[in-house]
Order: structure tokens, then C-alpha cells, then sequence
């Protein structure tokens, strides 16, 4: 190590005491009532500042236990343009702090994927769950051993357990209030029906903040089939809602993989984005800035997500899953308007 490692540097970075410094590096925080997140964010810090590898040169032992190992991250899919978006986020959160960091696709096969599971508890000192991929029988396995592990966009209300998502109610307010802006009065909803299920709510969320707009009519719910071949979806599968009576204004599309197909059909059809329908995603794909029309979109706060992410599953290794502490934190959207769904 080059530089010497001082309390009182860590404590100017944090904007905390060094007197509170000491105590969570001495095992002492606890005893004097520190907050458990608070003691998370000293240990990451000191972390990343190399405190733990001094000890290691120096052939001394610290008073708190460091379990660095390698973290695994099982997705529904590696083509999940979220998955895409959050890894190198991800990356570099768990390289700030030492930690090696996997991703496991979810076996199709759930007889097998269930086995899979007690071998990844072998391999992995922890475990993230994205999406689908935490299904109930997964987070059973898991709990019976307290093993550690976090939920990256998926909640489970009937448990209390470590979870990261997106306020999905704050994101489908800002495109209310920008549809609103725009004058827009009659939205058509379109949903992946292969998902209408997990998005059930999500689709209830828009609804809502759309009720909250005067002069926006209640919206229009169409659910798309998965084509049988090609980009494109069946245009006569909401053909019907861009006439007359219904004649919308605008398409929200719940899932990032509808905006190519449906961009792609409405090209074919000749009507123009903004000029004729115009749209707007409840989610980030890549290359959303290059299409024609860009398309105005929610974006995750994927850098605050990978750090939170890392933060609380170190501190769930660190107490061997038996954290007394379960977190639900919601992370606030952005909207990046584009000329998609912009201005008239």
C-alpha cells in the first residue's frame, strides 16, 4: 500500500465523526447504537480505501470481519436490456470494493434450476435474484439456510426482504404530467403479453396517474402477442385504437422489447412518430437516442441501483444472511424526453 490509511480521511469522505469511524472499524458501533446503514457505508468506504488490505500487509487482523469472495447475480435473460444496462454498473460497484462478480442465467428447466441452486451456494458468497429470476421456490432455498441475498426489481410483499426497484409509481407520474403538458387526451397502453401478469401493476400505476390529469381520457388497454416471425407485431392489434372513435394520441409501451416491433410496424403503416402517434417507454433499451424518432423513455438511476445493490449485499455476507435489518428501497426514474413523445 502506498498511502496510509487514516480514520480521520475516511470520516472527512463520509461527512461523519472519526470518533464514529473508530467505533465501526473497533466492532464497537452496535454497543453505541450506530445505525446499521451507517455502518455499512463506513465498512464500503473503508473498503474501497484499502483499510482491509493494510491489515492483511501488515499480518493484523481487523476487530470486524471482511468476507470478500465473489458475488453471483442470477437474470431471467441475458438478452434483458436491464441486465444489459446494470452490469458494468455493477462491475465497477463490486470492483470498488474488492468483490468478484458473476452472472448466471436462470436455467428454463426448474427441476434442474432448483438443483442448480445449492450448487451456487458452494461457489458464491452471496447471491442478487433479478426479475423473474426470484421465483418463490428460489427465495425458499435461500431463506431455509440464510443465505445471503438481495432482490434487484422484483418485490415480494407477502416477506420482508432486502430489495432494490424502481418507483414505478414516480416514473408513471412524470409521464403524466409531460402527457398532460402536451395536450395529449387519448393514450393507448401496450403491454408484452408474455408479462402481463408481472406488469399488472405497473399497468395500474399509469392508469392511476393518468386519472390524475384533467382532461386525459381513461386509457385504452391492449395486450400484444408475440410475433410468429419477424421484428414486427400484428398491426389489427390495435390498429382499431389509432382511428376514430378511440383515435390515441400517444402509445405508452410498458417494456423496452415492444418499442423496436412496434416502431417497425408503425414505419410500415406510414404514420409518423410524433406527427401521428406519438410514444413513449416506461423503460430504457439501448439505442432508444438513435431511432427514428428517438424515443422518449424512463431511465433507471443504474448507477445509485449498482451501489445500493453492493452496499447491502456485502453488508448480508458480512452477517452470514441473518441481518436483523431488511431494506426496501425505491430508486426515482428519470424521464428523458426525446422527439418521440417531445414537444408539438
Amino acid at each position: 500500500m502506498g498511502k496510509k490509511f487514516k480514520n480521520k480521511d475516511l470520516a472527512t469522505r463520509l461527512g461523519v465523526s472519526g470518533t464514529l469511524v473508530s467505533l465501526v472499524l473497533n466492532n464497537k458501533a452496535d454497543q453505541h447504537g450506530i445505525r446499521k446503514d451507517t455502518q455499512e457505508k463506513v465498512l464500503s468506504m473503508a473498503k474501497q480505501m484499502g483499510y482491509f488490505e493494510l491489515l492483511h500487509d501488515k499480518n493484523e487482523h481487523s476487530p470486524v470481519e471482511e468476507r470478500p469472495g465473489i458475488i453471483g447475480m442470477i437474470v431471467p435473460s441475458v438478452d434483458d436490456p436491464f441486465v444489459n444496462q446494470i452490469t458494468p454498473f455493477l462491475q465497477r460497484a463490486f470492483a470498488g470494493i474488492g468483490v468478484g462478480f458473476s452472472i448466471i442465467t436462470r436455467d428454463t428447466d426448474d427441476q434442474r434450476f432448483d438443483r442448480l441452486v445449492g450448487a451456487f451456494k458452494k461457489i458464491f458468497s452471496g447471491l442478487i435474484l433479478v426479475g423473474e429470476a426470484a421465483d418463490d421456490s428460489t427465495i425458499r432455498a435461500l431463506r431455509s439456510t440464510d443465505y445471503p441475498f438481495v432482490l434487484l426489481e422484483k418485490t415480494v410483499k407477502t416477506l420482508r426482504l432486502n430489495t432494490i426497484i424502481t418507483d414505478v409509481s414516480s416514473g408513471s407520474l412524470l409521464i403524466a404530467n409531460h402527457i398532460g403538458k402536451l395536450g395529449y387526451k387519448n393514450v393507448v397502453i401496450i403491454a408484452d403479453r408474455r408479462f402481463s401478469r408481472t406488469d399488472s401493476t405497473s399497468i395500474q400505476d399509469v392508469i392511476d396517474s393518468l386519472g390524475q390529469k384533467p382532461g386525459i381520457n381513461r386509457p385504452v388497454v391492449v395486450e400484444l402477442d408475440k410475433p410468429a416471425g419477424g421484428e414486427g407485431f400484428d398491426f389489427n392489434q390495435f390498429e382499431k385504437f389509432l382511428r376514430p372513435p378511440f383515435r390515441a394520441d400517444v402509445m405508452i409501451l410498458m417494456n423496452a422489447n415492444l418499442v423496436y416491433p412496434v416502431m417497425t410496424v408503425l414505419r410500415e403503416k406510414k404514420l409518423r412518430v410524433p406527427h401521428d402517434i406519438a410514444v413513449v417507454s416506461m423503460e430504457e433499451g439501448t439505442g432508444f437516442d438513435l431511432i427514428y424518432s428517438p424515443v422518449t423513455c424512463l431511465r433507471k438511476p443504474l448507477a445509485g441501483m449498482s451501489f445500493k445493490v453492493a452496499n447491502m449485499i456485502w453488508s448480508e455476507v458480512k452477517n452470514s444472511g441473518k441481518g436483523k435489518f431488511k431494506r426496501q428501497v425505491l430508486m426515482v426514474p428519470e424521464l428523458i424526453i426525446r422527439n418521440s413523445c417531445g414537444t408539438k
